[in-house]
């Protein structure tokens, strides 16, 4: 059911363009990876692309209205550094946004953690950074939350209950979760539980503060920051499960970008003091700048969860 479901978010309407014969791994034929640094290498010049105006797009984790104030700064800080028009692109959905990477209508993008191995493989998407604090890189846990006054108390009591996840492409909304929950305590997904999915990680978490749903799988960053706005009471639900720490949002760019371009983006992010900025801050609290990240290290833990769950990246 896992492997169906993650499959089934890949299928764009337009097929690969093949690409020369090279070395790929896992990528889409229509990209090469000469330097087995996992992720797309740069296209032939005739093909590299310099947009006068770049399109960049914050993942929908929640309401993508929460977060356009926050990036104000940060988008004045790229167009200093590029040179370019900047304008923020609300995406409603994490296959949004991967369709938007792929079709080449977005240039600069957040993209969650479960959608960093799919973006890179069928979308030419390079991520490089990630938020770090003083303590070190932002990193979140996936946590399974009940209704307060839940009989459930542990994850082997989720037996014959329903659990909601966010969407199939989410690390911790639904492939660590359905991972952990088959290799721990042996719960199988459309037998032992029934699955829900209500879009997103604060729609998963209101809803169980709101006793609409038995429980939910969630990112508890997203969790941390709805609290610190008052968008939900803790004493509503409780937590029975907390897994080991994940990478959190990945941030990159279009593969087919200029080099001379794609530097300047890493410039402007590695650059930006976010503890300096009056809005971003506060929504990303503990996080006062960009680090330095390769999706062959820090991505590992995410791409072995979807290996032992048969994930597949078929871009059709």
């Amino acid at each position: 059911m896992l492997q169906t479901l993650i499959m089934a978010t890949l299928l764009w309407a337009a097929g690969p363009v093949a690409a020369e014969d090279c070395p790929r791994g896992a990528l889409d034929a229509r990209y090469c990876d000469a330097d087995g640094d996992m992720v797309a290498d740069p296209p032939a010049l005739e093909d590299q692309i310099d947009p006068s105006t770049l399109i960049f797009a914050y993942t929908p984790v929640e309401d993508p209205a929460v977060y356009a104030p926050a990036w104000q700064g940060f988008i004045a800080h790229l167009e200093r550094i590029t040179g370019k028009k900047v304008r923020l692109f609300q995406v409603q959905s994490n296959s949004a946004q991967l369709e938007a990477l792929r079709s080449g209508r977005l240039h600069i993008a957040g993209v969650n953690t479960g959608s960093v191995p799919i973006a890179v493989n069928c979308a030419g998407y390079v991520p490089f950074s990630m938020m770090a604090g003083p303590s070190g890189p932002y990193a979140y846990e996936m946590e399974i939350l009940v209704p307060v006054n839940s009989q459930i108390q542990t994850p082997t009591d989720l037996k014959g209950h329903t659990i909601a996840f966010t969407s199939p492409t989410s690390n911790s909304g639904f492939k660590a979760p359905a991972f952990m929950l088959e290799s721990e305590f042996g719960l199988k997904a459309g037998i032992d539980y029934e699955s829900v999915f209500s879009g997103k990680h604060d729609s998963s978490i209101l809803g169980v503060a709101n006793a609409d749903y038995e429980a939910a799988a969630i990112a508890n960053s997203v969790l941390g920051r709805m609290i610190e706005r008052g968008a939900v009471d803790p004493s509503k639900f409780r937590s029975i499960y907390k897994s080991p720490s994940f990478p959190t949002t990945g941030y990159g760019y279009a593969y087919n970008l200029k080099p001379e371009l794609a530097e300047k983006i890493r410039a402007a992010f590695l650059s930006y003091d976010i503890g300096q900025d009056e809005k971003m801050a506060p929504e990303f609290p503990g996080q006062d700048r960009f680090i330095t990240m390769t999706y062959k290290a820090e991505w590992d833990i995410v791409r072995r969860i979807d290996a032992g769950t048969g994930v597949k990246y078929d871009c059709k």
